[in-house]
Parts: C-alpha cells; structure tokens; sequence
C-alpha cells in the first residue's frame, strides 16, 4: 500500500541535475554538439528550471538540521520547568546523592524493592561528579550542566532520525518533521527531563532510524539501550524490528547473535553495579516489570485516568500534529479529527485514489514501519494508569505521523484538481508539491504559533517554583547567612512542586516535609554515613501508604514554600497570611486551575489570556522567630 516514494522522485531530479552538469565527449564533433544544444535547449532549460523551483528540491541539510535541534534542546534546557515530581524524587534527587552524599530516598529505591537502577543515575551523575570536583560550582549550575547534557543528546538522536527519514519516507516529509520536532511543547517538555522514558525516547527512536537504515546490528544494540538501562516497556518499540529481521527478512543469526552481545555488553555491568548499590544481587528492569505486569496493585496505585487522558494530553503537546480541528467545552477538550492518528486510513486512501506509477523504492512498507508508533498507543491507553511521561517514548513518532498525513493530503488534493483541470505532464510547475505547499505551509505556520503558545503559556504559568527556590542563594550571600548551622526549608501541600535539592545553596539546606491533606507516601533523606543504599527502612512500602516518619515539626522551619490560592484547612493553613510568624522573601505569580479557562490556561493569546487566567501568590516565607 506504498504510495509515490519522495525519495524515489529526489534521487531522479539529482540524477538529472547531474547529468546536467557534465561535460560532453571530446570525441563529439562540434556539429553533432552545436546541433544538440539547439534542439534539446529548450528541454534542458525547462527541466534545469522546474528542477531548481520544484519544492522537493529545497531540502534542509543534515548538518543545519543538527544546529537547530541543538538550539531548541539547549532553550528547552535552560526554560523548561520539572513537569512531573517523580523526575524530582527518583532521579535529581538519588543524583543529588551520588554527587553530595546527600539527597531523598522514595520506596522505589530501598533495597526490599529496588524497582529503579543505579546504573542509569550514574550515566547522569559520573560527568557532573567530575565537573564538581574539577571546578566546584553551585549545584544549580550542576543541574543545568545535567540538562543541557541531556538535551545534546536528544539532538543527536533527531539529527540521526532525520536522515533516516529523508531517505526513507522522503525529503519532504523530513522538512515537516524537522520543523514539527522544533516547535512541538511535547518535545520541550520531553527532551531534557531526566527520566527513563525519555532515554527510551533518546535510544528507542534511534533504533528506529538505524532500522530505516539497514542498520540492523546497530538497532538492536540501540534498542537494547533503550530498554535494559531506561525502560523496559520501550521493548514494544522494537517488536517490528524483530518481526522485520526474523519473519520478513529471516536474518536469525544477526538478531541472535547482536540480541546476546548487546544483552551481556549492557546487562553484566548493570547488574554488577546495581548489586552493589543495594547489597544483593539485582536486576532493576525485571523488578519494575513484575511490579508493573505481575502484581495487583502496581498499575492502579497511582493516577488511574480514562482513556481520553492522552488524546487532551495529545492536543496540548502537539496541537494540530496530533488533533485537527478541536472543539472546546469547559472544562474538557473533545477531539473531531485526529491528524496523526489517521494516517494508516490516509495512507489507504492515498493508495486508491493517487495509485503508485512505479514500483515503491521504500525500504519498508508503511504498516510495519509506523507499527511501533500504533502498538505503544493501544497498550498504554488500555492500561489504567496514565501519565504524560508515558508517551515520551513516541513523541518524534507523532510528528513523524502528522508529516506523513499532510503529505497525503498534498498528494489527494492535487489529484482531485488535476481531475478537475488538466495539467499537463511534463510542464513546468507540474509536481504535486508545485500545487499544494499552501497545505504544508499552514499547518506548518498553525503548529509552530499554537507550540510556542504552549511553551510560553507553560513557563508563564508554572516556573515560578524553580524560580522562587533560588531566592535562597540570595540569602546564603547575605550576613544573616551562618554556615555551620542547618536550615530546614518546608513544604505542605506544595510537596509535588519542589524542583530538588540542586537549587538548595548549600548542602546546611534540607528539605522537610509538612502534614497536609495528602495521604500518600512521601520520600525520606539517605542516612548518613557509608552504605545507606543497601539499609532497608521500616518506614518505606509499595502500597503507597502514609508514614508519619517523613513528616518534619512546623515549628522547626526557618524556611517555608507556600501557594497562596485561598484555600485553606486545618492540615493546609494559608501560612502566608500568618505575618507573626512569616515574613515574605519573595512572592512569584503561579496559575489557580480551578479559576481558569481550561483554553486560555494551556495556550497564550496575547490581550486575551489575561482575561480569562487566574493566578495565585507563590510565596517564599523566612520565619520571624527563628
């Protein structure tokens, strides 16, 4: 069911573009050469000109692909705010510990468990170890190291899939991938997060672009990345790949012989490290596996969601990529179209309406090199358990979907006009691409408006805990400073919001823990001294049931971290309206959700937002008294 190959049209055009160029035959008499410029002048003229104009022609280089993807992933560095507090908790936070000594344990990581590796931490933590030791920075310059770290290598992995994509589903589709990529929320959010969906994204994608390749010993190796030191459910990325080597091309030896060196190069050292760390053998992956697959109440402890979760979820990642057009009703968004959802249907339609005039040049057909994108939708949307970091692992795919869906829709209306007006074939202007990058334009024009909205309106709305957290280094500069004694900052019912312990200034900073409504278990310090990895505490459990071990005094703060949205209880007071014992270091605005419009919240419209949002006083509180 391929359609037309791009990619079989661009290789022709270079062909005859080269051919152009080269000189004629000495042994040609000047006649025969004076006689064929004559006649054929008009021709080659015709052929140079539709060759330079055609839009298929206007190809972004590789190279100038990487440059942009860098620039986007180094922004998303520096602008993004932590979305999701089990980024803080299971990842900054044992990194935290594994540079400082110091850091929050969830139950995740007690050794009765040990649902998460060791191993992935340290691939993070091993160069901002030695970047702390050379030229002792502040941690917060630590974490942004970390960070644009992170976002380098996403760039490598898009400057790779791109190639892979102009070649083997054409250049045009490479152009509206690129530029989807660059301006989608989904992949600012998602690119330097520290969390192994993202590494799966990183790797598993990148298997995907050595598979497009022939690169098949390549792929499994990336693909066994991807799943052994980030996150096993990647392995539905690379089922394809394996029906691909051992059903359609029955390469048995390649993916036998790569699946048992990639398992013993990745697996030995994990285990031998993880082990380590926890004081018995361990092989993390496994864990979270029977955990998440094999117990009762793994999947359904944490924010059961509908099935709709991820298609609202979707539309604010991706906007018109992913839902096209939308209707909105308060406070809900229901979808009508969805764009890259689509495509296996357009791609049927395509194939009878505009049928292939040539045999396709496709390395693979289009069902099983977009499998891995449908496969990884309908097991997640059927699983209870639902969250935005789920579908990292897919986020270049949507784009890649969305591209191939708008190219179809170049290819139909372009045959339904030439019904309609005959073109002929041959004449200038006649590739389809000539008569429809009006269609290319305006959705490419739409998303990148509706993607930068969206990432305005996200740090518009919620960086103000990253922001507020740092005003503490202003304190560590000033004379009421003493560095031998320790600080407890406090959180309540903000708890989710703290971005981790690289923005505390000082390792005399801690962060405590306040009762509040929540009823969940929260994270404890490491213990002090050697070994506090392998010691198991009475206090951790994997039913997620409240512990009053990590609950800290009120009257021991000296800090304390307050959204003032004028709702308070007993276990939640409005600690900033208590001026006798609070005094305000600094106040940042952050969105009250429940007041605001569920449109006007998620996306920024300039002279309309503003009208339509509410926002809240978030409040860094020094006590009085002490």
């Amino acid at each position: 069911m391929s359609p037309p190959a791009a990619r079989q049209r661009y290789i022709a055009n270079k062909h005859e573009n080269n051919s152009l160029l080269k000189k004629p035959k000495k042994f040609l008499n000047a006649t025969l050469r004076r006689e064929n410029e004559k006649s054929g002048a008009a021709k080659t003229n015709n052929r140079k000109y539709q060759n330079e104009r055609s839009p298929e022609n206007v190809n972004v280089g590789v190279h100038t692909a990487f440059k942009t993807f860098v620039s986007a992933r180094l922004c998303s560095a520096i602008c993004a705010d932590i979305s999701d507090c089990d980024e803080t908790y299971n990842y900054w936070e044992p990194l935290h510990y594994i540079i400082y000594g110091q850091g929050l344990q969830t139950w995740e990581y007690s050794p009765q468990y040990a649902l998460r590796s060791y191993t992935y931490i340290l691939l993070q933590g091993v160069p901002g170890w030695i970047y702390e030791r050379i030229f002792h920075p502040t941690p917060i310059l630590i974490f942004y190291m970390v960070r644009c770290m992170l976002g380098f290598g996403c760039a490598l992995m898009e400057r790779f899939m791109y190639k892979s994509i102009c070649q083997e589903f054409g250049v045009h589709i490479g152009r509206l991938w690129l530029i989807f990529q660059l301006f989608s929320a989904g992949m600012f959010i998602s690119s330097t997060a520290l969390l192994p969906s993202s590494f799966a994204m990183y790797f598993g994608c990148a298997s995907l672009a050595a598979w497009w390749q022939q690169m098949y010993a390549l792929s499994v190796f990336f693909m066994a990345i991807a799943t052994l030191l980030g996150w096993p459910f990647a392995v539905l990325i690379g089922l394809p790949i394996a029906i691909d080597m051992l059903w359609r091309k029955q390469m048995f030896r390649t993916f036998f012989m790569w699946s048992a060196i990639s398992a013993a190069t990745i697996c030995i050292p994990m285990i031998v490290i993880d082990s380590s760390y926890f004081g018995k053998l361990t092989f993390a992956p496994l864990n979270i596996l029977w955990y998440n697959v094999f117990t009762g109440h793994g999947p359904n402890l944490y924010g059961t969601e509908p099935w709709s979760y991820y298609i609202v979820n979707g539309f604010l990642n991706f906007n018109i990529i992913w839902i096209s057009p939308v209707k909105y009703s308060t406070p809900d968004l229901r979808p009508d179209m969805l764009l890259s959802l689509l495509t296996p249907m357009m791609l049927v339609i395509d194939f009878i309406v505009v049928p292939a005039k040539t045999k396709s040049t496709l390395n693979f057909p289009r069902y099983i090199t977009l499998a891995p994108y449908y496969l990884w939708l309908v097991v997640f949307i059927s699983q209870p358990h639902k969250e935005e970091r789920f579908l990292f692992p897919i986020y270049p795919l949507i784009s890649l979907c969305g591209a191939i869906t708008v190219d179809v829709y170049q290819r139909i209306f372009y045959r339904l006009k030439t019904l309609m007006v005959q073109i002929k074939a041959g004449t200038v202007g006649s590739h389809y691409l000539d008569h429809t990058m009006f269609i290319a334009i305006l959705v490419m024009v739409i998303g990148t408006l509706l993607g930068l909205s969206r990432v305005f309106s996200l740090y518009r709305n919620y960086h103000a805990p990253m922001d507020l957290i740092m005003e503490l280094n202003h304190f560590k500069n000033s004379n009421e400073y003493r560095s031998s004694r320790l600080y407890n900052v406090c959180v309540g019912k903000d708890w989710y919001r703290y971005p981790g312990s690289f923005f505390l200034p000082a390792r005399n900073f801690r962060i405590r823990f306040l009762k509040s409504e929540f009823r969940g278990l929260l994270p404890a310090y490491y213990v002090d001294g050697e070994n506090a990895t392998r010691i198991t505490h009475p206090y951790f459990n994997d039913m997620n049931q409240e512990n009053d071990y990590m609950y800290f005094p009120y009257e021991n703060c000296h800090f304390l971290i307050d959204f003032e949205a004028d709702k308070c209880t007993s276990l939640e007071p409005c600690y900033s309206k208590d001026s006798k014992d609070w005094s305000v270091m600094k106040s940042l605005p952050f969105l009250i959700q429940e007041k605001s419009n569920s449109f006007f919240r998620a996306f920024y419209i300039p002279f309309l937002t503003d009208s339509y949002t509410v926002y809240g006083n978030f409040n860094l509180l020094k006590s009085i008294k002490k």
